[in-house]
């Protein structure tokens, strides 16, 4: 019996076969993670170059949001918009004068008091730095405080175009408040028409997914700068309230600081609480300072236990380490701005995403596409539709102009 050979054809090598399903799975993961983070590193590079631009208008968004009820109220009582838009920003503005105002007189009142404290504060600091257990003797502050203004001649010019700059950036900021006001105004009196107008340059696919978001993403920034407002008010009222009880002077600023600082969540609350600290350090001693500190954490543990998951979470829905880490990033790229729109902006994201992941426009009757041909014929026979949802105008699907806009509470309506 014979033996017959066969010649086996050589494999065939291919390279992307060879590679491992894993490593082709993670390297196609990589480039795109990769292309998303370099997209958004530059994005906030191109950002940083407008924040004259950009600021103004997302602190302009957050007060719209705002006072965005009080001029739906206004209007409910037949007020018209232009003139409930206006008195809403002169009574915000009055009351913000005031407040500032009365603020300033406080402080100018206990300053001198709490100066005279502040002295002895450091009489006693220095006679404990010479008696204490610190070798420190007259001729080692006498070296320092000559060390110190050798530097600071040597780096006068230094300091000098510091303080050019500051004036600068104190021209920057009067510029971004007149902004912020000026956008404030348009985005209340025709919010709607802007949102409708951006919504008109997208590609007609686009259009209802990009409406309905849009909306969920205003609601959630809405829901947060009210939430935010209430757990700013009830930590400044619960340390004013201690700062008071305690005799710690300055209590009215303080609890203005504290309203202000808790805007920024978590750094802001642990700077403002050191400030109270402080004062009560300064003025009171130790024992006083001690309970003022018992007092900042009560209030704070109660703001991250009660009023957080019960009230915030609902807002915005995002975890704590979520909010801590935004707010972190945020000052790390953009400083105090950052911190203060870290979280809304996540909110807003995480809501966007959520909707356009479950595709929730498709079954969303607020985004509606407009009927079109006979049948919008035969329902408008007069051509003039006017948004009134108080969240953004739908788009037009066809393509027009729409009318107008007409404020109200209950979307689209035909005239």
């Amino acid at each position: 019996m014979g033996h017959h050979l066969v010649a086996l054809a050589p494999p065939t090598r291919d390279a992307v076969e060879s590679v491992p399903y894993g490593v082709r799975v993670a390297s196609a993961w990589a480039w795109r993670i990769a292309i998303i983070v370099a997209t958004a590193g530059l994005l906030v590079w191109l950002l940083g170059h407008v924040s004259l631009l950009i600021i103004p208008l997302m602190i302009a968004a957050l007060l719209s949001g705002l006072l965005g009820p009080i001029v739906t109220v206004l209007q409910r009582w037949r007020v018209p918009r232009g003139l409930a838009v206006g008195l809403v920003l002169i009574g915000s503005i009055t009351a913000l004068s005031a407040v500032i105002s009365l603020v300033g007189k406080t402080i100018v009142n206990g300053f001198e008091q709490l100066w005279a404290q502040a002295v002895a504060g450091l009489a006693e600091v220095e006679r404990w730095i010479f008696s204490g257990p610190l070798p420190i003797s007259n001729e080692d502050l006498a070296s320092l405080s000559n060390e110190a203004i050798e530097q600071l001649q040597n780096n006068s010019s230094q300091i000098l175009s510091e303080a050019v700059s500051w004036g600068s950036t104190l021209g920057h900021i009067l510029a971004g408040m007149l902004l912020t006001l000026f956008a404030a105004i348009f985005f209340l009196l025709d919010g709607r028409g802007i949102w409708a107008f951006l919504v008109r340059l997208m590609p007609r696919a686009a259009r209802l997914p990009l409406d309905g978001a849009g909306r969920r993403g205003w609601r959630s920034l809405v829901n947060y700068v009210r939430v935010q407002l209430f757990v700013a008010f009830i930590d400044a009222v619960g340390i004013g309230l201690g700062a008071v009880i305690l005799g710690v002077p300055l209590a009215l600023p303080l609890s203005v600081l504290v309203f202000l600082g808790s805007f920024i969540p978590v750094l802001g609350a642990l700077v403002t609480g050191t400030v109270a600290v402080l004062l009560a350090l300064v003025a009171n001693g130790w024992v006083n300072a001690l309970i003022m500190l018992i007092v900042v954490l009560a209030v704070q543990q109660a703001e991250s236990h009660i009023l957080q998951p019960l009230v915030m979470g609902k807002a915005v829905s995002l975890h704590p380490l979520a909010v801590v880490l935004a707010v972190a990033g945020g000052s790390m790229l953009a400083g105090i701005a950052g911190a203060l729109f870290a979280v809304p902006l996540l909110a807003i994201t995480n809501t966007v995403v959520k909707y356009l992941a479950e595709r929730a426009w498709e079954t969303d009757p607020t985004v509606a596409p407009a009927p079109t041909g006979l049948v919008a014929a035969q329902a408008r026979p007069a051509a003039t539709t006017s948004y009134t949802s108080d969240a953004p105008a739908p788009p037009d699907t066809d393509g027009e102009e729409p009318d107008g806009f007409a404020p109200g509470p209950h979307g689209p309506q035909t005239k």
